[in-house]
């Protein structure tokens, strides 16, 4: 939908995270212990497409690790950023839907999927689009966030993503947080669906169990009451974890 379409070209101009260069850095870092930890062959001989790259930081630590990193993004304010500040040869960031890719057929070796899904206006023709570019074996980082989460981290409210559409329009606006509630989020359940023609490898239990190893204690520090509760979670309970890390591999 255009209201949609409208939403994604200024997400950079909302005030939101994207110019956050440390936070932006540590989930870098994530990304490549996540990734590193699994690929055997050197990172250094591999192409990387990022969709949904917004201002380019992650990307500009991700070109220190792969031969060629490209980064699209539909939001032309994020894609000039990112172009005005990090220059590098083996780096390239250009406008471009996430459901549209104007990349031939198997061409990445990696594709990195972070906190995306639930911006655009269908999901599953996105993930169509990424198992299209993606070379075969190849693989996905996914990032997800999950609809039954208590806080909603785009707007910071409780219980936000899992109202009915127009119960969460109203609760927006009641806060003056926002007009109308685009995010649309699906469930672990939805998930698994989203990416089922990929083999899914779950790195959400492993980066819980050693946030330390995944640099990821930023996110959840190592024996706090978050971290025993989240692992209490992962363990009995994998469908209320609020947010996964996934690898998806195409066969």
């Amino acid at each position: 939908m255009m209201g949609n379409r409208e939403y994604q070209l200024g997400f950079s101009r909302k005030g939101n995270a994207m110019f956050d260069q440390q936070g932006r850095q540590k989930k870098a870092v994530t990304m490549i212990c996540v990734l590193s930890d699994f690929i055997d062959t050197p990172l250094s001989d591999l192409t990387l497409l990022n969709v949904g790259c917004s201002t380019g930081i992650i990307d500009e630590y991700l070109s220190r690790f792969f031969k060629n990193v490209v980064c699209i993004d539909i939001d032309d304010n994020a894609i000039n950023f990112a172009n005005n500040n990090f220059k590098k040869d083996n780096l390239s960031f250009e406008i471009c839907d996430a459901m549209n890719l104007k990349f031939e057929s198997s061409t990445f070796d990696v594709v990195v999927c972070s906190q995306v899904y639930e911006h655009v206006s269908d999901a599953n023709i996105l993930m169509e689009e990424i198992f299209r570019v993606l070379k075969p074996e190849g693989l996905v980082y996914f990032s997800a966030g999950n609809k039954l989460m208590y806080i909603e981290p785009h707007y910071n409210l409780p219980l936000l993503s899992v109202l009915p559409l127009s119960v969460a329009n109203l609760y927006l606006k009641a806060t003056g947080k926002g007009e109308f509630y685009y995010e649309q989020h699906l469930t672990y359940w939805g998930l698994k669906k989203l990416v089922s023609s990929f083999e899914i490898f779950d790195y959400t239990i492993k980066i819980l169990k050693n946030p330390d190893k995944y640099r990821a204690t930023y996110m959840i520090r190592k024996g706090s009451l978050k971290h025993n509760l989240s692992k209490l979670l992962a363990k009995y309970m994998i469908w209320l974890i609020p947010g996964y890390v996934w690898l998806l591999q195409k066969h």
